[in-house]
């Protein structure tokens, strides 16, 4: 649906390790007509071999007009202020030019200051939305990455969708061995295999908390992807992919076939379902000690909150010890009342979430 000057523009962050096609798969997404109208803003022309025309320049950015209509920007200065002066900056005649974003980080870059941006600066946090994390996966060479450089395991950890590119260059076993170690890392990522960068843009869009359309939110999506995790006593708890039929091991046990020396042992993926209503106090001490005790091991978190008192959900989405401001929806969208949180942790226990959440309730 045409996107008004008031509704938020969706924002889509692509990153991944060096190597890991980046480049190939932007080459041909600019070229779907479902990218026209897109706005994407990459760190150094000289790594991406985009074909393009020059559109204009100024000391902070690039611009080029691409053939689907969209348009690229190079940042070479603040992300922050490029994305404020976006809306007016590329506009004709008083009508912006594009209404989606996609952000593409350096193969070394860690998603989450970009995500602090998005979450924290004021003149942002109502001009444009998060949409989704989409991370490219070397399918040759992804588990090495995986096992000797944290900035590929935490990119796949945040991420909102997989992508396992050069899945025709890889042996099938070492293929599905991939997908089932990034199953254990972010359950909730959907993932694709891409074949030279082909895959549609609408797989990359529509991620967020907020369905495809952009009015109306997708909470099974976003938060039930990760496990419907089983009661007991009030407070449940799931690790690990609900289809995989059986829960993750915590953090430090022998699993056979698994080696214990591998990064993405102390990452885990935690699903709570709480019974009761969340005193807004309560809640608001919870998010406190959350983000002093936990900090930047606290990858990301994913929360539809029953607040007593209130009739209708709070969703909250935190990044490390920095929190979006919990959005109000306007209804429940059925007739389960239930919190319900999900978080990806890196040397968090189990325990101590329960024993944080048990306080709150």
């Amino acid at each position: 649906m045409p996107k008004t000057a008031t509704t938020p523009i969706p924002v889509t962050l692509l990153t991944g390790f060096l190597g890991s096609g980046k480049t190939t798969l932007l080459n041909r997404l600019v070229r779907q007509p479902d990218m026209d109208r897109t706005l994407v803003i990459i760190n150094e022309f000289g790594e991406i071999g985009l074909d393009h025309r020059l559109f204009s320049a100024t000391d902070e950015t690039e611009v080029v007009a691409l053939e689907s209509g969209c348009l690229c920007c190079t940042i070479r200065g603040d992300l922050a202020r490029t994305l404020r002066d976006a809306p007016w900056r590329y506009a004709r005649e008083g009508r912006r030019q594009f209404d989606r974003v996609v952000i593409e980080t350096t193969g070394l870059a860690d998603p989450a200051p970009i995500l602090h941006t998005l979450m924290t600066e004021p003149r942002l946090v109502g001009q444009y939305r998060l949409d989704g994390i989409v991370t490219t996966i070397d399918a040759v060479h992804g588990s090495a990455t995986l096992d000797h450089h944290p900035e590929a395991l935490k990119q796949a950890a945040v991420a909102d969708r997989l992508l396992l590119t050069k899945a025709d260059l890889a042996p099938l076993e070492a293929l599905a061995a991939l997908a089932r170690r990034l199953a254990e890392i972010n359950p909730g990522a959907g993932q694709r295999q891409v074949v030279q960068g082909e895959i549609e843009a609408a797989a990359l869009t529509g991620l967020g908390l907020m369905g495809a359309d952009g009015t109306r939110p997708d909470l099974a999506r976003w938060i039930d992807a990760y496990a419907q995790p089983p009661s007991l006593a009030g407070l449940a708890f799931s690790t690990g992919p609900a289809a995989a039929g059986s829960l993750l091991a915590p953090a430090g046990s022998d699993t056979p076939g698994q080696d214990p020396n591998r990064h993405d042992d102390r990452i885990r993926a935690h699903c709570f379902t709480l019974d009761a209503p969340i005193e807004l106090g309560r809640f608001e001490a919870w998010l406190e000690l959350m983000t002093a005790l936990m900090g930047e091991n606290m990858l990301r978190i994913k929360g539809i909150l029953n607040l007593a008192g209130r009739e209708r959900p709070t969703v909250i989405h935190g990044v490390q010890h920095i929190f979006h401001p919990p959005v109000e929806l306007d209804a429940w969208p059925d007739d389960d009342r239930r919190s319900r949180l999900v978080f990806i942790t890196r040397d968090i226990p189990r325990e101590s979430l329960e024993s944080v959440l048990v306080a709150v309730t």
